[in-house]
C-alpha cells in the first residue's frame, strides 16, 4: 500500500452512535477545513493541519474569502468570513500571534466611520451571494459581525488599537437593543461571554434575556413551534431554540432558560439528527453548495453543545 503521509486517526467511535454517523456524513460530504475540524475535535487530531486547511482561504489583505462562509462566494474578503475563521482558530487554541496581527489589520481597513464592522462589504458585490445578504455602497456598523469578532478576540486576551473603539460601538448597540431578532441576539452573546467588564455584562445579559422571552425569539416548546412565530425574513421553521443562544453551561445566556427548558431543547436537538448523520440547515436555501458546506458546520455545532452540556454522543 502506498504512503499518504499521514497521521493514523484513532478508531472510529461506536457503530450507530450519533458521533459515529455524523463522522461518515462529514467524511462524504464536508469540505478539507471542517474535515480537519471534525478530526481535531473528536478524533484527537491535531491542531496544525486545521490551520494548514484554514490558511487556503485567506487573502493577502489578511481577511478571508473564498466562501469560507457558505452564504458568501468568490475570493474577496468580508467581515463574516473573518468571524468564521477566528472562530476556527479559537476551537484549536491558535488565536494569537502574527496571525492576529494580520486580521486585525484587515479588520482596521473595513471598518466604518464609528471604527466597527459592516456585515458584508461593498467589495461581494459580483459575486454570487444569498439573496437574503443586503450589499450597499455604504453599508452601517453591525453588531451581527462586530460583536462575536470582539468576543472572541477579548476572549483570548488579544489587545489591539482597532478593539478599542469596536469594543465601544458593541456596548452601545447592546445597550441600544430593544426589538431585535436571534441572530442579532446571538453576536450579542458571544460578546458580552467575553467583555471584560463582568458586571456590566451579567447586567446587560440579564435584560437581554427578559427581552428574548418576551418577544418569543426562542422557541421553549419544541412540540408546539406553531406557537413561537418565526423572525421576520427568516426562513419558514427557522425557529431558535435556548442552546442556539447559550453554547455552553458557562454562558450568561444559559440562566435565561430554566432546567427542564433546556433539557427539552437539548433533546430535540439530539432527535434533530438526520439519517445520513448530518444536522439540518435551518436558514433559507438558495444554492446546493452552500447549503452542504453549511450542514457539516452545523453538524459540528450540535455536536459541541451536546457535549458541552454532557449529553452522550459517542
Amino acid at each position: 500500500m502506498a504512503e499518504t503521509g499521514a497521521s493514523p486517526l484513532p478508531p472510529t467511535p461506536p457503530a450507530h452512535s450519533p458521533l459515529f454517523r455524523a463522522e461518515h456524513f462529514v467524511w462524504l460530504t464536508a469540505r478539507v477545513l471542517e474535515q480537519r475540524v471534525f478530526a481535531h475535535d473528536f478524533l484527537h487530531g491535531a491542531a496544525d493541519p486545521v490551520e494548514t486547511a484554514l490558511d487556503a482561504y485567506r487573502n493577502e489583505d489578511g481577511g478571508y474569502g473564498h466562501a469560507l462562509e457558505p452564504d458568501l462566494r468568490g475570493p474577496v474578503s468580508q467581515p463574516l468570513h473573518t468571524v468564521r475563521a477566528l472562530r476556527v482558530l479559537d476551537s484549536i487554541g491558535l488565536l494569537g500571534g502574527r496571525r492576529v496581527e494580520r486580521v486585525c489589520r484587515y479588520l482596521t481597513s473595513v471598518s466604518t466611520g464609528d471604527g466597527a464592522l459592516p456585515a458584508i462589504h461593498p467589495g461581494q458585490r459580483g459575486y454570487p451571494a444569498a439573496p437574503f445578504v443586503p450589499i450597499v455602497d455604504d453599508p452601517p456598523s453591525e453588531l451581527l459581525a462586530t460583536g462575536p469578532v470582539v468576543g472572541l478576540l477579548h476572549r483570548n486576551d488579544v489587545w489591539h488599537a482597532w478593539l478599542f473603539r469596536a469594543t465601544d460601538f458593541c456596548w452601545q448597540a447592546v445597550d441600544a437593543l430593544e426589538r431585535s431578532h436571534p441572530y442579532e441576539i446571538e453576536a450579542a452573546v458571544a460578546f458580552l461571554d467575553s467583555a471584560t467588564d463582568r458586571p456590566r455584562a451579567e447586567a446587560a445579559a440579564d435584560r437581554l434575556g427578559r427581552l428574548v422571552r418576551a418577544q418569543r425569539l426562542v422557541a421553549l416548546d419544541p412540540d408546539d413551534l406553531d406557537a413561537y412565530p418565526v423572525a421576520p425574513g427568516y426562513a419558514p421553521g427557522e425557529h431558535h431554540f435556548p442552546y442556539d443562544f447559550a453554547r455552553t453551561p458557562h454562558s450568561l445566556a444559559r440562566a435565561w432558560f430554566t432546567d427542564d427548558e433546556m433539557a427539552r431543547a437539548l433533546d430535540h436537538l439530539a432527535d434533530d439528527q438526520r439519517e445520513d448523520g448530518g444536522w439540518p440547515v435551518r436558514w433559507r436555501h438558495w444554492a446546493p453548495a452552500p447549503a452542504l458546506e453549511a450542514r457539516s458546520m452545523v453538524t459540528i455545532e450540535a455536536l459541541r453543545t451536546l457535549r458541552a452540556y454532557g449529553r452522550a454522543i459517542g
